[in-house]
């Protein structure tokens, strides 16, 4: 099997990090070789955070670089903006169509840029998601993140059930029931 690359990319607190861990765990799950790297940008104040899941038959290096993702999993419009260079030719990006202002939008220096989805699915094959509203009609926002890889998920060849036993392995105990649940909402969206 060739090499899988998958970036997932988020502002700080949207779960990027728990979302890697669980597609390490489904890869691991299916006897892979997984490396996974973490980049942290100002996580705590919004800033980009980036992690990098990289699974195949032997995996040398965690990085993913410029033009080798499969698949790009955005949280938020403009991070998926920021980083769609990294995909492929045939590469998926699984968007939330979220926005979340970074800081030099706050404070005036920058404005957020109109039509981000649009303007993805001219160049790429893209999959948008509304996942903080069905999140709330679950009724917690924070599971938003499952929600957007139930819908990743479609795109990876493992099984639905594979994916729910890796959830319950490594969300929190208290949390198990939510996330598969979102997990599942997610899975049916696509």
């Amino acid at each position: 099997m060739e090499t899988k690359n998958i970036m997932i990319v988020g502002v700080g607190g949207q779960g990027t990090l728990l979302t890697s861990r669980i597609l390490g765990g489904i890869a691991l799950h299916a006897d892979y070789d997984v490396k996974l790297s973490e980049v942290h940008g100002m996580a705590q104040r919004g800033g980009s955070v980036v992690t990098y899941v990289r699974y195949g038959e032997k995996v040398a290096e965690p990085i993913v670089e410029e033009g080798q993702a499969d698949v790009l999993i955005a949280f938020e419009r403009l991070e998926a903006k920021r980083y769609a260079h990294f995909l492929k030719k045939d590469g998926v990006i699984i968007v939330n169509d979220q926005r979340m202002d970074p800081i030099t939008v706050v404070t005036g220096a920058a404005e957020y840029p109109e039509g981000i989805i649009e303007e993805l699915s001219a160049k790429y094959k893209v999959y948008s998601v509304d996942a903080m509203a069905e999140a709330k009609k679950l009724g917690n926002s924070r599971v938003f993140n499952i929600i957007v890889l139930g819908v990743a998920a479609q795109h990876m060849d493992y099984s639905k059930e594979d994916w729910l036993e890796v959830i319950e392995k490594t969300v929190p105990p208290k949390t198990v029931d939510i996330n598969k649940k979102a997990f599942e909402v997610g899975y049916t969206l696509a």
